[in-house]
């Protein structure tokens, strides 16, 4: 499977591309081309980023919190963004303020807990990084409680405000069943596309990456480790047998990542000491997938992430993260498990209950 490095100014991505290499055109074909950006990283504080290529509009809902502060940076930052438009119930006129000084071409506006409506009009892309973070002792799903309605209430709004081909994308956990529930609740306005719905678990992905560059000496920019199942505890596997780089483990190096790259969050949690949980690097794994999500429907070819859909690959449960080919309309491919370790598949058939149990707690959190 190819893998090269993503240029850094086309959203800023360093994550491998993985999946097919990209298919030639043929003279005929009207799929339009992704545009060139060459505007200027980030890294070069000196220089404001030129207009560049097809931008598009981004909402951020829960955008003055802890993940959301930093997300909307990094969209403010990428020259695959037109408009930012910021929604969250307090704070955000100032975080917009803050960032429309930030000198790059993204028009930035902020709506208060009155202007949901306007946030969502003519979103491209709409990502909701809202609720409640994650303290000492709690797991994610300890969160439900709280998230799930603030999640439902949001869905409702993007079924009616949103353009009906934005691509709405979910970081709000927990994603094992927030994602459920946003589709459970654009079935009900009758405005659901499964190819348009993601559960964002690129964190898990980015966790992978960099504790096995870490452990074998690679290079973390050209190294892909797929990670499947969902985005909590046991339900995330990482199936490190399929990294690109033909890295090989012992079954305690295999024992000790399975761990770490499940329970990373933990880790960060129990660091902050009740002081928040892995904010800024969700807001790097959101702003990754996101910037995947933008250069795909800009017409980009074989643009391949693992992300939580509606899907058939396990036969046991509706939703599942795999690796996903994106395309102008959302999902374009859905890809198999492929050949796994004993070890892994182990660790598939036995969280499956857990996961299924999750999807059956957002689906029924809709109907009661």
């Amino acid at each position: 499977m190819a893998a090269a490095t993503r240029v850094l100014a086309r959203g800023f991505a360093t994550a491998p591309v993985v999946g097919p290499t990209p298919r030639p055109r043929s003279p005929i074909s009207q799929r339009p081309r992704a545009p060139a950006h060459r505007g200027a990283p980030p890294s070069v504080p000196t220089r404001c980023l030129p207009l560049q290529g097809n931008r598009r509009t981004v909402a951020v809902l829960g955008a003055a919190g802890g993940i959301g502060q930093p997300l909307s940076l990094l969209f403010k930052l990428s020259p695959l963004v037109q408009n930012l438009n910021l929604y969250d119930i307090v704070n955000v006129p100032g975080v917009a303020a803050d960032l429309s000084h930030i000198c790059t071409p993204a028009q930035v506006k902020g709506f208060d807990k009155d202007n949901l409506a306007n946030a969502l009009k003519g979103a491209d892309v709409v990502v909701i990084p809202a609720g409640m973070p994650r303290k000492p002792g709690m797991t994610r799903d300890d969160l439900f409680n709280t998230n799930a309605s603030i999640v439902k209430s949001l869905a409702e709004a993007v079924a009616k405000h949103a353009p009906k081909n934005a691509m709405v994308l979910i970081i709000s956990n927990p994603v094992n069943s927030t994602v459920p529930i946003v589709a459970e609740t654009l079935k009900k306005a009758g405005v659901y596309d499964p190819r348009r719905v993601f559960g964002v678990t690129t964190l898990d992905v980015t966790r992978a990456r960099t504790f096995v560059a870490e452990l074998k000496g690679l290079d973390v920019n050209a190294l892909n480790v797929p990670v499947i199942g969902g985005h909590a505890g046991h339900t995330i596997v990482p199936l490190l047998s399929q990294n690109n780089a033909g890295a090989t483990f012992t079954q305690q190096e295999t024992e000790a990542l399975f761990k770490r790259i499940q329970f990373g969050g933990d880790e960060v949690v129990a660091a902050k000491a009740g002081a928040g949980s892995a904010t800024l690097s969700m807001a790097y794994a959101g702003a990754q997938f996101a910037y995947s999500v933008l250069r795909a429907i800009n017409g980009e070819w074989g643009v391949t992430e693992c992300t939580f859909v509606e899907s058939k690959v396990h036969p046991d449960v509706p939703f599942f993260s795999s690796k996903v080919t994106l395309g102008l309309e959302g999902v374009e491919q859905i890809h198999g498990i492929g050949k796994v370790s004993a070890f892994e598949e182990k660790a598939i058939n036995d969280m499956i209950p857990e996961l299924k149990k999750s999807i059956e707690k957002g689906i029924a959190f809709t109907k009661a």
